[in-house]
């Protein structure tokens, strides 16, 4: 009998692969779709790196295809912003070894800045996509994936969501099949995309999306089931499941390709049902399609664009049922804030100190913008903190950023920080830029970088030093500060901004959470000296609360011994004693 194993979305798509023969695997860590890299990484057979960014990535799978092997690049909706530049082209190149890019959309914004539908990106770069609804098919698609994408000569994309990466589900396991190498044959038509050739590579796409919409009407991915035809729903992906849940009864046209869409199939199952639902997350990309071929159906005019789709909406919206929402009573809001400890947390205090705004990055550090640090005042991309900063001189002078610093995490830094570095430097920008070095990917869970000296299989390889790395940009003052030591943070941030030109200003210190980091003390609060002045609550930190007297608790189950609430009292009424 074939082993069963629970797993989540994104440890299924990463079995998927093993099984589907892969070989080389490039990502970016971003959630929700670090979780596939993590797994990967298990399985020898299949080299798997973290890449700087999601367009090396791409650009690594897109190699590794054109030299024979099926590969794959991993990211979230964002992350696939970063890499359409390679897509849109990897589009028109094709395939030789299979080429898969997984990307996972946010529908509810759990994690991420904006809520954009992947499906509208592969439209515009005509290339296909795939829909899983559940772990089993997620590690199945992968498996079609690659059939497709060699079949018809393209790149595809795996389309998950974060219910979907991060639910468990029963998935059968299957042994590898390695497919032998394609060998690799000199084609400068096809894979030198300069005019003359990408020229002609388009009317090759193009046939292949009309083949596709074709050939997709007899997928068993796609696949119509009748019941009752007074009602019909075309779904994919996780909404599938619920439409089963609410409509059990109802005919369902499930999706398993969402791009091209098989026409002929929706036209056969629109006349079969009475009543037809577009059931989709975000945006009406289906609905559209639909209704241009003169099909009449309910979609986006009663569920929303909005947000993650649940089995209540559909009770809502079509059945009439009012859903009440489950009551919380009085427990307390739980808004998200930065560990004890945080290196962050004590940057902040000091930038708070001095009244000086910050243009804010992508990162654990985007908490700066909330009470009661209140720092950060603008985020927008990863990487557009330094730019952000840059502009705003260029627009008013060097005088206007004076009580204004760009703030940016190592990571994120060698993500597209460093580009960001070199354009305000060579376009003779003044600015000062804190680079907050915590050693590793703080947000998506820890992950390893160019500047860590880690490989994501744990191999130890030289760290680029972000010290060095700004210095051969050119950048003249450049300064290590202890994030922790306020003194020498304060004194130092006053100088740079003072300056005329670029300074960097690296705050070190490692994430508190790290495996590995040990905090030799703890805080410990004295409260016949407590002043109840509430200095020392004033950086947020979660260890500390106030008594009804008013003076101050910590809590040694929390406390890092970070010293940060030591350092802000002036009555010594807070001392560090060894753990």
């Amino acid at each position: 009998m074939a082993e069963q194993k629970i797993m989540l979305g994104n440890e299924a798509i990463a079995r998927g692969a093993y099984e589907a023969g892969v070989k080389v695997s490039a990502a970016y860590p971003g959630t929700p779709s670090t979780e596939i890299s993590e797994n990967i990484v298990k399985y020898d057979e299949i080299y798997c790196e973290w890449s700087p960014n999601e367009k090396v990535a791409t650009e690594v799978a897109i190699g590794a295809s054109m030299s024979g092997v099926r590969a794959m690049a991993s990211m979230k909706h964002v992350g696939l912003n970063v890499a359409s530049d390679p897509l849109y082209t990897a589009s028109y190149i094709g395939a030789n070894g299979g080429l898969m890019m997984v990307v996972a959309d946010d529908p509810g914004l759990y994690s991420s800045q904006n809520e954009q539908d992947t499906r509208c990106v592969a439209r515009a770069a005509l290339v296909p996509v795939l829909e899983p609804s559940d772990s089993q098919e997620a590690k199945d698609f992968v498996k079609e994936v690659f059939r497709i994408s060699e079949e018809y000569d393209t790149p595809v994309i795996l389309r998950t969501t974060t219910r979907l990466a991060h639910s468990q589900g029963p998935v059968t396991l299957e042994e590898r099949v390695e497919p032998a190498d394609k060998p690799y044959e000199r084609n400068p038509g096809k894979n030198v995309m300069m005019p003359g050739n990408a020229i002609k590579r388009h009317l090759h796409v193009e046939d292949r999306m009309n083949r596709l919409a074709e050939d997709g009407c007899d997928f068993a991915i796609n696949k119509a089931e009748y019941k009752d035809t007074s009602i019909g729903f075309i779904t994919s992906g996780i909404p599938y499941q619920y439409v089963k849940e609410v409509f059990p009864e109802a005919s369902v046209l499930k999706l398993g390709m969402v791009h091209p869409l098989p026409k002929k199939l929706i036209e056969e199952f629109a006349s079969k049902v009475d009543k037809l639902y577009i059931f989709e997350e975000l945006e009406p990309v289906i609905e559209e399609q639909v209704k241009s071929w003169g099909i009449s159906c309910i979609g986006k005019g009663i569920f929303t664009r909005q947000g993650e789709y649940s089995a209540n909406l559909l009770r809502e919206k079509v059945l009439g049922e009012k859903v009440e929402a489950k009551p919380y009573g009085d427990l307390p809001a739980r808004p998200p804030i930065l560990c004890p400890g945080c290196p962050h947390r004590s940057t902040f205090s000091v930038l708070n100190k001095l009244k000086i705004h910050a243009a804010g990055d992508i990162g654990c550090y985007t908490l700066g913008a909330v009470a009661p640090l209140n720092v950060i005042d603008t985020t927008v991309c990863m990487g557009a903190s330094i730019s952000t900063l840059h502009g705003m001189e260029k627009a008013h002078g060097k005088d206007y950023i004076k009580n204004w610093v760009a703030v940016i995490g190592d990571s994120t830094f060698m993500h597209t920080g460093v580009n960001s570095l070199m354009n305000m430097v060579y376009n003779q920008g003044t600015g000062t830029v804190i680079i907050m070095d915590n050693s590793t990917t703080g947000m998506t869970g820890h992950q390893d970088h160019a500047a860590t000296g880690k490989t994501l299989q744990g191999e130890t390889v030289p760290a680029i030093s972000i010290y060095h790395l700004c210095k051969a940009i050119g950048v003249k003052n450049v300064t290590e500060v202890d994030a922790f030591d306020l003194a020498a943070m304060e004194k130092t941030i006053k100088e740079e901004v003072a300056k005329d030109e670029v300074s960097v200003i690296i705050a070190c210190a490692p994430c508190a959470l790290l495996k590995g980091v040990k905090f030799p003390n703890k805080c410990v609060a004295l409260s016949d000296k407590c002043k109840k002045c509430g200095m020392c609550l004033k950086p947020g930190c979660p260890a500390l609360t106030k008594k009804e007297d008013g003076t101050i608790a910590i809590d040694d189950t929390m406390c890092n011994g970070c010293g940060l609430c030591k350092q802000l009292c002036k009555f010594d009424a807070i001392d560090c004693v060894a753990r």
